[in-house]
């Protein structure tokens, strides 16, 4: 998290904050309360604390609510300390808390709107280069799960895979020899043949790609106990729910990190 929180800093900053220095008396304290303005979940406060700290390790940060928690809106958090400090990290801090919160309260979104029907929400690895951690933390706070964290921890057989495989059935079997134990063998299928190929491999999961409800009601019928199932592709919180009343096992979104609206925040400054 550290070098993420650097970058970000460096390329706001740069060789210092022009604005402050001209206007902002040397010296000065300040207090600043961040605010929610919107109802959602609040995620990714650790990391602002982080970013108020590199900045200025003598900034007093204080948290006023809970994460993964849905919310109306409210006081957030309060910081103290050097007024110069304070400006130089609002930015930043503000950038992070309003993405990562928006990707909890999307998540939340969808998790309500499949209550009920025993389908779990799961992210993509659809996140921006450098946050993975950060946006997978803020879907756990919204009540989604992880799929997998890359490429090297799970085995995800897509599409271009059983292409040079040779098909869907081949890369399911090379996929099931190879896989280590306790490591997940999950395989793209976009017709009920791939799926009875994928389940005849002896996979885990199978992905079922773009389907519609009929065709994931057929799947869920023909994997029984075999293999557990995930919806995945043009997912929306419109569709949800009926994609979840097939009997899938889990729904993974990419919006959840790759489309996520920011939650509406504002940092308002007091001089002490």
């Amino acid at each position: 998290m550290t070098g993420v929180i650097d970058t970000a800093l460096a390329e706001d900053i740069g060789e210092g904050d022009l604005s402050t220095r001209a206007v902002v008396p040397e010296g000065a304290q300040a207090k600043a309360r961040i605010s929610q303005k919107a109802s959602g979940v609040i995620a990714g406060l650790r990391t602002v604390q982080a970013v108020f700290e590199r900045v200025d390790p003598e900034v007093v940060f204080v948290m006023h609510c809970p994460e993964g928690k849905w919310r109306e809106a409210g006081a957030v958090a309060e910081i103290s300390g050097s007024a110069a400090s304070i400006l130089a990290a609002e930015r930043v801090a503000l950038n992070f808390l309003g993405h990562l919160s928006g990707v909890a309260t999307l998540t939340a979104r969808y998790v309500r709107a499949v209550e009920g029907t025993g389908a779990r929400i799961l992210d993509t690895r659809k996140t921006m280069p450098g946050l993975r951690e950060l946006e997978k933390d803020a879907v756990r706070r919204g009540g989604g799960e992880s799929h997998r964290r890359g490429l090297y921890d799970a085995i995800l057989v897509k599409e271009n895979h059983a292409k040079l495989a040779g098909g869907v059935g081949e890369a399911g079997r090379r996929a099931v020899q190879a896989a280590a134990s306790g490591v997940m063998v999950e395989v793209e299928c976009a017709t009920l043949d791939e799926v009875r190929e994928a389940l005849d491999a002896g996979v885990s999961r199978i992905l079922l790609d773009n389907m519609g409800t009929g065709e994931l009601r057929a799947a869920v019928e023909l994997a029984g106990e075999r293999a557990e199932l995930e919806a995945s592709g043009g997912v929306t919180l419109e569709t949800v729910r009926e994609i979840a009343e097939t009997g899938v096992d889990y729904i993974s979104v990419g919006a959840l990190t790759h489309s996520a609206p920011a939650l509406d925040l504002s940092l308002l400054v007091e001089p002490l």
